[in-house]
C-alpha cells in the first residue's frame, strides 16, 4: 500500500497545531485604566461619523477609518433613571454617544450642558464612556 504522509504534510500539521494553541488562549487587552482619548469611525464612502458600528447607517458600507475625537460635546437627552446619570451626548464631530456623566449630581445636568470625555471605555473595553460637566446648560429663554 502507498504511504501518503509526506514531509510537507507533517510540517503543515505541526504548524497548524502551534497556530491553534496560540489562538485558543484568550487574549487579555492591555488598555489603560484611564483613557481620555475617544476614537470614532468615519465611513470611507460617504464620510458619516459613527461610534462602535459594524456598518454605516447612511450608506450601508462596512469600510471605516478610525479617527481621534476632540472629546467634547453637548448633553442631548437623559436615558433611564436619574441615579445612573446616563445621557445621549452629541459630540462636536457629528456622532451621538451614550455615556455616563460623572462629577456632579444628576439634577445639575440639563439639556445643552457642555461635557468632555474623562474615560473613553472601561479598562476591559466594556461599559459606557464617562464624561464630566465642563459648562452647565445656558438658562432657558422665553420662546414667546
Amino acid at each position: 500500500m502507498l504511504q501518503t504522509d509526506t514531509r510537507e504534510h507533517t510540517e503543515f500539521r505541526e504548524d497548524h497545531d502551534v497556530a491553534t494553541e496560540a489562538t485558543a488562549a484568550p487574549a487579555t487587552p492591555t488598555a489603560p485604566v484611564v483613557c481620555g482619548e475617544l476614537f470614532f469611525q468615519r465611513c470611507l464612502w460617504c464620510g458619516t461619523p459613527a461610534y462602535r458600528r459594524s456598518f454605516c447607517h447612511a450608506c450601508g458600507s462596512m469600510a471605516f477609518k478610525k479617527e481621534r475625537s476632540a472629546g467634547v460635546g453637548v448633553a442631548v437627552r437623559r436615558i433611564g433613571h436619574a441615579q445612573h446619570n446616563t445621557w445621549f451626548v452629541a459630540m462636536d464631530e457629528g456622532f451621538n454617544l451614550l455615556c455616563q456623566i460623572t462629577g456632579t449630581s444628576p439634577v445639575v445636568v440639563a439639556v445643552g450642558a457642555r461635557v468632555s470625555v474623562v474615560r473613553a471605555a472601561a479598562p476591559l473595553g466594556q461599559g459606557l464612556p464617562v464624561v464630566e460637566l465642563t459648562r452647565p446648560a445656558p438658562p432657558l429663554d422665553r420662546w414667546w
